[in-house]
């Protein structure tokens, strides 16, 4: 039986969440628009399911929502700076850099937010990823030390997912 409901929602609650943004996305609610958002929710991660890798084993969701939380207030302050250098530093003072990132994730699935929530952040981009998974290439708009964003990046967010997805 749960084969079976596998094979027809390979993604439950991807199936959800497509099914309300698409409510949502409409201007008035109609019963009809909830039946199409349904539809779209089962047939997307169905035809795409065959390119998701395997799911995380397990996901502590209180530490996701207040990872989330953090990574929203981080925006926040990040829009702040970066307003603040585009409005008071002169490009020919402005410090840009390229920090490798070295990971101890291994998991795809964190590896994936890790380089989501950087380059979420402005002022901050996720360039590239290792070969082997092992390091992440990510540009900053101004810094004075490179170490030290290395450092936040490995103990505000990669160690909170580790203990995400551990």
């Amino acid at each position: 039986m749960a084969r079976a409901f596998y094979w027809l929602l390979p993604h439950p609650l991807l199936t959800l969440l497509l099914a309300a943004v698409w409510i949502l996305l409409q201007n008035e609610f109609s019963a009809g628009m909830a039946v199409f958002g349904l539809i779209l929710g089962v047939i997307i991660p169905w035809g795409t399911s065959i390119w998701w890798p395997d799911t995380p084993k397990s996901i502590r969701i209180g530490k996701m929502a207040r990872y989330s939380v953090i990574v929203l207030w981080d925006i926040i302050v990040a829009n702040i700076q970066v307003a603040w250098i585009v409005l008071s530093v002169p490009n020919a003072k402005l410090k840009p850099a390229w920090i490798v990132v070295p990971l101890e994730l291994v998991q795809p699935e964190a590896i994936t937010v890790l380089a989501g929530t950087i380059t979420l952040t402005p002022g901050t981009v996720s360039a590239d990823l290792s070969d082997e998974g092992h390091s992440l290439l990510v540009h900053v708009l101004h810094t004075d030390d490179p170490d030290a964003v290395r450092d936040e990046i490995k103990t505000r967010y990669e160690a909170r997912l580790k203990e995400i997805f551990s």
